[in-house]
């Protein structure tokens, strides 16, 4: 998981937000944020102090999503799924099947 901190852009929620398919509604529980606060943050209308942003990021690590921070290299931040226990079974077991398995480095 990545290191929980305030750090979260807008477009980072939105994201985020679709990967795991969580309405605001949804999000605003699981987070106790307000509703209306996180329509304005991902409409960029307000910008949410830090204690706000770190609840949002940590409901959606919960919910799956990991952040990537931005890199010196021009890399952006972003988002992407984290794989749950499940899955993990699921691709060694496939990847013992045969073959050659393939690099598992994102970049």
């Amino acid at each position: 998981m990545s290191t929980r901190s305030n750090v979260l852009t807008a477009a980072q929620c939105r994201a985020g937000r679709a990967m795991v398919e969580c309405s605001a509604q949804q999000l605003s529980e699981s987070s106790g944020v307000d509703l209306q606060a996180i329509v304005d943050f991902e409409a960029r209308y307000r910008r949410p102090d830090p204690e706000t942003k770190r609840r949002l990021r940590i409901a959606l690590e919960h919910a799956g999503v990991t952040f990537i921070a931005e890199n010196g290299g021009g890399g952006g931040a972003g988002v992407r799924l984290k794989f749950n226990s499940r899955d993990v079974r699921a691709i060694d077991r496939w990847e013992a099947e045969g073959g050659t398995a393939g690099e598992d480095y994102i970049s």
